[in-house]
């Protein structure tokens, strides 16, 4: 009798997940202490590819991130795969928008036109490399949504081979096939492209 009541017991995540896309607002609340530190540390994964200059903290693009999946009109989690997957395309949404802010302000904004002989590049390389990388994962996911969340899944999930497999159903040998079909397409579209 001494037992702790089963409403007391922490909840594995994917039954907070499925709480929280039943609209459960207590369930939004307890997830994040739950996934909290794994959203840290691929926080923290993406801004070491960042840009030199990223001002951005990891705590900072952990909570945005985190306030657009749980946010989301119509999540659909079927796993914890599923919402790492979602919050590591959250980050990279976020990156991605940063740097193009700050492109956007290079160029102009409320500054003086000068010769072009006196301008210096709009986007550093960096910058350059990270829209580049994210417009041709975006031109994989049209062609081939299952490669684009592969991608979302390995890299910017930093799932292994098998995590992707189970969180998308498929085999681990088919996730290896299609991961170094992705990787060699991937080269191939950057190595055409002017990086800075």
């Amino acid at each position: 009798m001494g037992d702790i009541p089963l409403s007391d017991e922490p909840k594995p995540v994917t039954l907070v997940l499925q709480d929280v896309t039943g609209r459960d607002p207590q369930a939004a609340r307890d997830l994040l202490p739950l996934v909290y530190e794994e959203l840290r540390n691929l926080a923290r994964a993406r801004l070491r590819k960042a840009p030199p200059g990223q001002t951005l903290q990891a705590t900072a693009l952990v909570h945005e991130a985190y306030l657009r999946v749980v946010g989301a009109k119509d999540p659909d989690w079927s796993n914890r795969g599923h919402f790492f997957a979602a919050a590591a395309q959250a980050m990279r949404d976020i990156l991605v928008e940063q740097v193009r802010r700050k492109a956007a302000i290079k160029r102009g904004g409320d500054r003086h036109r000068i010769e072009g002989d006196q301008a210096e590049p709009a986007i550093e390389p960096a910058s350059a490399e990270v829209l580049a990388i994210d417009e041709a994962i975006e031109r994989l996911s049209r062609q081939d949504p299952r490669k684009g969340q592969i991608v979302n899944l390995r890299y910017f999930a930093r799932m292994t081979t098998a995590e992707t497999a189970a969180a998308m159903g498929i085999s681990v040998a088919t996730v290896g096939r299609e991961w170094r079909y992705i990787r060699a397409w991937l080269e191939r579209e950057l190595a055409g492209m002017e990086l800075g």
